[in-house]
């Protein structure tokens, strides 16, 4: 089996601890998977900086293929943060660079297509590929992180196979709120929320798991790794519970330490 991560990507700056970090959504999931010995691919865009070297040395580190990451004249995009009480992220600004423009090529896409499963987020510049990816067989992956529009959600939802949804906390209107995004043509709903645990939806029934006690370093990167949990018991072919506590165990991993994998 092989995952490729299609679309965004930057460097995480926190100017006020002199530290940073390649990520982006589907590189923290990725990473995470590919440190589970799963074969995986990124396709995106870095500029000719340091920071775009600094995403391809990442992407060597742990085996993924970077043979189709772009590398194109300008800055590769920078998110700049801070910790609020000193382990939850906040983002002060995006210098977009060139991921502003960011368009795969031809050749980017068929490359894409040998993929079993594709993951990708609402701000990657792919979602109008959605179809032709599910044409040629694969699954999609979308972290729709903190997105509850459904004006926007339902025509790439029906285009998604596992969606993933980010919550603060746990409330009352989580449960019809998957009922209403599995509607639409996903094969499993999931959302996260935070020290509430996580929850999934396939239509029939609702699960639900907990967290794993850890000592939060830095938030960053907990709903990315969780997805990187949950998306390898697909791949084992492992029940929803096992899929959920798959997630919660990697998330509790990487929110103990400062980088996101």
């Amino acid at each position: 089996m092989k995952v490729a991560a299609i679309g965004f990507c930057c460097t995480d700056v926190y100017e006020n601890l002199n530290r940073h970090y390649s990520t982006g959504n589907g590189i923290d999931c990725i990473v995470n998977l590919a440190k589970r010995g799963i074969k995986t691919s990124a396709v995106t865009t870095v500029g000719k900086d340091i920071f775009g070297q600094e995403m391809l040395d990442l992407c060597s580190k742990y085996g993924i293929d970077s043979s189709h990451i772009q590398i194109n004249e300008g800055d590769t995009s920078v998110f700049y943060m801070t910790l609020k009480n000193g382990t939850d992220r906040y983002h002060i600004k995006n210098v977009p660079g060139v991921m502003e423009n960011y368009s795969p090529t031809t050749e980017d896409i068929a490359f894409t297509k040998t993929h079993e499963y594709i993951h990708t987020d609402m701000f990657g510049h792919v979602l109008h590929l959605l179809p032709e990816f599910r044409q040629a067989g694969c699954k999609i992956i979308l972290d729709f992180s903190l997105n509850k529009n459904f004006n926007e959600l339902a025509p790439v939802l029906k285009n998604t196979d596992f969606g993933f949804f980010s919550f603060e906390e746990y409330n009352d209107n989580i449960e019809e709120f998957l009922k209403k995004a599995h509607s639409f043509g996903p094969q499993i709903v999931t959302a996260t929320f935070g020290t509430d645990g996580s929850m999934s939806y396939d239509g029939k029934k609702f699960y639900k798991q907990g967290i794993y006690p850890a000592e939060v370093v830095n938030t960053v990167g907990a709903g990315d790794s969780f997805i990187s949990g949950y998306i390898y018991g697909l791949i084992q072919g492992w029940d929803i519970p096992a899929c959920l506590d798959c997630g919660a165990r990697t998330s509790a991993e990487i929110v103990s330490k400062f980088d996101p994998y």
